[in-house]
């Protein structure tokens, strides 16, 4: 680990520290809140925040074509045909060609992921597996080649399940995606993001049964975020949650999606307690439900991936 990796972490830990939350057995209404957010240290060489968007939206959508002008780029956009089932075709191949031709802060290219839901990890693997191949494997006029950087897997299970069984269900699914995309592209690994939308059992990080690249930690509303409804982004098997800095060197391994955010400046309030959180991915928008994801913001996605790019490094990690 790099100098600049060590001071990020040893200040990760320290806000671990602070933001230590109870047991999930005490009432929510009797929880502490959250410290107010601070804008963390500007490290060199480590990366800051950057912005990950769900853009559950048609493939000639407004808000796909807005993103697809933005300037820095986001630095990853979910894509989601019909809830992941419909067809990945030639219009939304095209989309997706058009996004991960865009550069973000970081000087990278923007990471395009395929939506698929997993019902807390009851649906049937097969038909999960077709949905990956959905994205993966396109049939039709497919010409072979990758058109997505890996998978979005929602609706996941927080839970390790008996004998860690949901945690191991999960971590065959990422390899199944990893392997699958080697086939095709042997330079690929592929990205995988499970979206439990709250803390996560420790277990799915555990090195050699890790589930996925990244984790949704949090999805609700600003409201919450700012008023005690983060309590970390894991917990282990005691209940007892925490920001899990430890677990995540590279502060990329977590992604916190904040709607109803009310203007301008709660989003780069609702960004900065992000990066305080340890989160590596964020994003802040002011729709709100059933589907805050299906528009953008009122204020435009520029505003808000240049803002990320100010907090924390923004140099690739090695």
């Amino acid at each position: 680990m790099t100098p600049a990796r060590v001071l990020r972490s040893l200040y990760a830990v320290a806000v671990t520290v602070l933001l230590a939350a109870p047991a999930p057995a005490v009432p929510a209404s009797a929880r502490q809140t959250a410290p107010p957010a601070t804008p963390a240290p500007r490290i060199p060489g480590v990366r800051g925040l950057e912005i990950g968007v769900p853009a559950y939206a048609r493939a000639d959508a407004p808000m796909l074509a807005a993103l697809t002008a933005t300037t820095p780029a986001a630095s990853v956009v979910v894509l989601n045909p019909g809830n992941g089932d419909a067809p990945f075709d030639g219009r939304w191949r095209a989309r997706a060609d058009a996004l991960r031709a865009r550069t973000t802060a970081t000087g990278e290219r923007v990471k395009v992921l395929g939506y698929v839901h997993t019902d807390h990890g009851r649906r049937d693997p097969a038909a999960v597996r077709a949905s990956v191949d959905n994205y993966l494997r396109p049939s039709g006029d497919g010409d072979g080649r990758l058109h997505v950087d890996g998978i979005f897997f929602d609706v996941v299970s927080r839970d390790c399940g008996p004998g860690n069984a949901t945690r191991d269900h999960y971590a065959a699914l990422r390899r199944y995606v990893q392997d699958t995309m080697h086939a095709a592209d042997p330079d690929v690994d592929g990205l995988v993001v499970n979206n439990p939308g709250t803390a996560i059992a420790d277990c799915y990080l555990e090195p050699g049964h890790r589930t996925a690249d990244v984790f949704v930690t949090y999805e609700n509303t600003y409201a919450a975020y700012t008023t005690g409804g983060w309590h970390g982004n894991v917990f282990d098997a005691h209940g007892a949650y925490r920001q899990g800095a430890e677990l995540d060197p590279t502060g990329t391994a977590f992604w916190h999606l904040v709607h109803e955010v009310p203007d301008t400046a709660a989003m780069r309030a609702a960004l900065r307690t992000a990066f305080t959180r340890g989160a590596g991915y964020a994003y802040a928008t002011s729709a709100a439900m059933p589907n805050p994801w299906n528009a953008g913001p009122a204020w435009k996605f520029g505003p808000q991936t240049a803002y990320a790019a100010t907090l924390g490094g923004t140099a690739p990690a090695g």
